[in-house]
């Protein structure tokens, strides 16, 4: 109605407003041209300014909205809604000396306000300028009108919060006196006794510290970290003294675990065999299912190891002939599940100790006994998993979930088991039995956040070479962890608003090291893998693809993988068209409402479009974006400088390629994958002679730190010496012995297929790296000593796929059926 008047047509600030209401309903093109009309015809208008802003924040421009911001303030310095806006931004962003500023400001305009004040004074604490926090928290506490005997959550919140500040800042005794003066006005009784204790602790006031944690323990008698405060009050000086601790408690509450558990950590000989007797004797009786996780922090001692198998196997003898946990005794029978329950531990046991044929047998003779109990199921699958045979493994765990259909824990382990073999189809079909209806699983998981079924997914396209697909996974996992940032963003006006700071401050801290959670890891490193893979063989079209795929295979094995793959695609072109018109129905009606969602909440959304993401024209920078947030968060891991590495070695960036060599030096120079990426760069420097003289005097001098004088044949061979019983370092040693020297491949091959009684790490997984590397052309052409070695694997692990013969390939679900048959102490004492 305004703009229609022609005086005020051209007016600045109508059609800012205009601009902005135009935002709202969805039409940002449109609100972007109102908007900057308006600043152009009034741009001394704070209005204007502060508008524009807000259509950059609603697009995550978030640097852009502050300089927006900025410049309001230069017109009308004092506007408290430009300035509570900026000061959101600058949170957001971690500009927290310029959110200081900001705070102050509003702390000058409204004084009487709590955000204010509290705001100004979480500014502080974030820049760990305690004293100055705990002033202000002070002068705030005490313009609080409660009264000495109300307990006011709000109120209750702020004094926690106050005394957090105390404790960061190392203000001991300070913090317990303020927990104690304000004891009784706060709601949280637990922190208060919690934060007492670990005080007096500090403070050495040992009698008194010893009174509250044995109060903690009588309110809850399993909790480890009590134990862990009530044995340094105590300080006892002898073992008799500390585990007498542990039996008074065990008095006082004979249902307790973790009294008869902990002292398991650290006694041993005779007291630890007559402790672990009492406890796997109640455990089993009582039928516990986790009893081996209990124990298997233990396992790390040989001596304990020999123990437990000693007795859990004289159990099962005697269990077997006369229903007693020993024959020597008499007392009542045990009922039958106790025997199960020992084969069950058993075979948790034999597995753990990489006996997987010992193992099977225990869970089949449970299994036998007792064909209706899903953890019997689930943990052969899982013996199926750790002896590498995955396509067995997801089979026994369908059937586990076949025995329950309605739990969602079994379903999800079920898909896992099936993504870890491959399956994504079945995979899919299984998750989508708790998805919801109307909406394909892939979506609505996607959509609910599910990284573990991303990342497992990513890597089976990965295994699979569906590059594309892959990589759709991993960022759809990078937009998660961008969208879990982003909307802490509510939670900044929130928090102040409910006091709930000290939960806040957690956030803020939880999402400053957000890209460290694992889910992020996977992802990012396997996004990395696939664009170096993509940059070493660009795809073109999908014969280039096949030929990548199919180049190691023989012509029948060609012909026969064609066939399967023109079954499968028939069959999926079938199931396609049958889900298709279903889809199409849903996708019109969901579509239209989540783009008005998305594009409402963080803009237009770009569309994940697998060929295009293969297909990318530069992957190395695609893969140092998710290179980035490694470097700066898990700089501790050593695979993150590996794979920094890998990038900048193909991009010819030499500084960066000993920038991260030196780091991962400094944390594992022993490292197989590290020292090929040393002979790879150290070679590629003695290669380029062309390079600038300060980068070429930079390199001399850092590189002679690691190599002493040494050329790289000498390197190496001093690596293979140094680690002649590690399989993992020997095939990295073999590799870079036929990568600097073609002619000795037989040496080579030979060094890395090694299987010596010496060797520490026979394990499934070593040898299938050492297998997956004689395949893939990291020694040139060995097809017959690589059949060779398979035989050899074979013989060691019968069960594991990868090393069945080829001929065998479709049998060995029936090879594997009747592993009875084997003799299981032959092949314990092989493994």
């Amino acid at each position: 109605m305004i703009l229609s008047n022609p005086k005020f047509a051209e007016h600045g600030e109508t059609l800012a407003m205009k601009g902005l209401t135009l935002n709202c309903l969805g039409k940002k093109e449109e609100a972007y041209e109102f908007v900057r009309k308006g600043l152009r015809n009034d741009v001394k208008s704070h209005v204007c300014w502060h508008v524009y802003g807000l259509l950059q924040r609603s697009d995550k421009k978030y640097d852009e909205a502050i300089k927006c911001y900025r410049n309001a303030l230069k017109l009308d310095k004092d506007n408290l809604q430009i300035l509570r806006d900026l000061s959101l931004l600058q949170i957001q962003m971690r500009d927290l000396e310029g959110y200081r500023e900001t705070r102050y400001q509003l702390l000058q305009l409204r004084p009487t306000q709590r955000a204010s004040w509290i705001g100004y004074a979480i500014a502080y604490h974030l820049l760990k300028d305690y004293d100055m926090a705990l002033k202000l928290l002070e002068e705030f506490r005490k313009t609080q009108q409660v009264p000495p005997n109300k307990i006011d959550y709000e109120y209750s919140e702020l004094i926690l919060y106050q005394n957090q500040v105390m404790r960061e800042a190392d203000l001991f005794q300070e913090s317990l006196e303020h927990i104690e003066t304000y004891e009784k006005q706060i709601c949280d009784k637990l922190i208060v006794e919690e934060i007492k204790g670990e005080m007096l602790l500090k403070l050495g006031r040992l009698k008194e510290a010893g009174e509250v944690y044995e109060e903690l323990i009588e309110r809850n008698a399993e909790n480890w970290y009590y134990y862990e405060g009530l044995e340094k009050a105590l300080q006892p000086s002898t073992l008799e003294e500390r585990l007498q601790i542990y039996e008074e408690v065990s008095k006082r509450h004979p249902r307790a675990v973790s009294p008869r558990r902990l002292p398991l950590n650290f006694v041993s000989g005779e007291k630890f065999r007559e402790l672990m007797d009492k406890f796997l004797r109640v455990n089993f009786s009582k039928g516990c299912p986790p009893l081996f996780t209990t124990l298997k922090s233990l396992y790390y001692n040989p001596e304990k190891v020999s123990t437990i198998q000693e007795l859990v196997t004289g159990y099962e003898t005697s269990l077997k002939t006369c229903d007693l946990f020993s024959t020597c005794e008499n007392g009542e029978k045990e009922p039958p599940t106790t025997l199960l329950w020992v084969r069950y531990f058993l075979a948790q046991h034999f597995d753990k100790l990489g006996q997987c044929s010992l193992a099977l047998d225990y869970i089949n003779a449970a299994i036998a006994s007792t064909p209706t109990l899903i953890e019997l199921f689930y943990l052969k699958a899982k013996i199926y998993k750790h002896v590498g045979n995955l396509k067995e493994a997801a089979k026994w765990m369908d059937e586990a979930q076949s025995l329950d259909t309605a739990d969602r824990f079994i379903n999800s382990k079920c898909a896992k088991y099936m993504l870890r073999a491959n399956m994504v189809k079945d995979a899919e079909e299984m998750c989508s039995k708790f998805t919801r209806e109307g909406t394909s699983a892939m979506e609505n998981l996607n959509e609910m956040q599910c990284m573990w079924f991303q990342t497992e997914c990513a890597a089976a396209y990965q295994r699979l070479g569906k590059y594309g697909d892959a990589l759709k996974k991993c960022h759809e996992v990078e937009r998660h962890f961008f969208e879990i940032t982003d909307d802490q963003f509510d939670f900044h006006t929130y928090c102040m608003r409910k006091m709930t700071l000290r939960a806040y401050v957690d956030l803020l801290r939880l999402e400053d090291v957000l890209r460290k959670h694992a889910f992020y890891f996977k992802a990012a490193r396997s996004a990395i893998e696939i664009y170096l893979k993509l940059h070493d063989n660009p795809l073109t079209n999908e014969s280039k693809e096949q030929e990548v795929n199919s180049e190691n295979l023989s012509a029948k094995e060609l012909k026969k993988m064609l066939s399967k793959q023109r079954r499968a695609q028939k069959k999926a072109k079938l199931e396609e068209e049958r889900k298709h018109a279903e889809r199409e129905r849903q996708q019109k009606n969901q579509k239209k409402k989540r783009d008005e969602e998305e594009e409402e909440a963080s803009g237009p959304r770009e569309e994940l479009i697998p060929e295009k993401l293969e297909r990318v024209e530069n992957p190395l920078e695609e893969a140092i974006k998710f290179l980035v947030p490694l470097k700066n968060l898990i700089g501790d891991d050593i695979e993150t400088h590996l794979l920094a590495f890998e990038i900048y070695f193909r991009k010819g960036k030499f500084l960066l390629m000993l920038q991260s060599v030196k780091r991962a030096f400094a944390i594992n120079s022993n490292n197989p994958w590290l020292h090929e990426c040393l002979i790879k760069f150290s070679k590629a420097v003695s290669d380029h002679s062309n390079l600038p003289e300060i980068v070429s005097k930079v390199l001399t001098q850092e590189m002679q730190k690691i190599f002493v004088n040494k050329n790289l044949e000498n390197f190496n061979e001093e690596f293979l010496k140094h680690n002649a019983t590690s399989i993992q370092h020997q095939l990295s040693g073999a590799k870079m012995m036929y990568f600097l020297d073609k002619s000795r491949q037989e040496k080579a091959i030979a060094v890395a297929t090694r299987l010596d009684k010496n060797m520490r790490d026979k394990n499934v997984k070593t040898l299938t790296k050492v297998f997956e590397a004689l395949l893939d052309g990291s020694f040139g052409s060995c097809h017959t000593q690589c059949e060779e070695y398979q035989a050899a694997c074979h013989k060691l692990f019968p069960f594991t796929s990868a090393f069945m013969p080829a001929t065998n390939e479709d049998d060995s679900s029936i090879a594997s059926m009747n592993h009875t048959a084997i003799n299981h102490d032959v092949l314990s004492n092989e493994i």
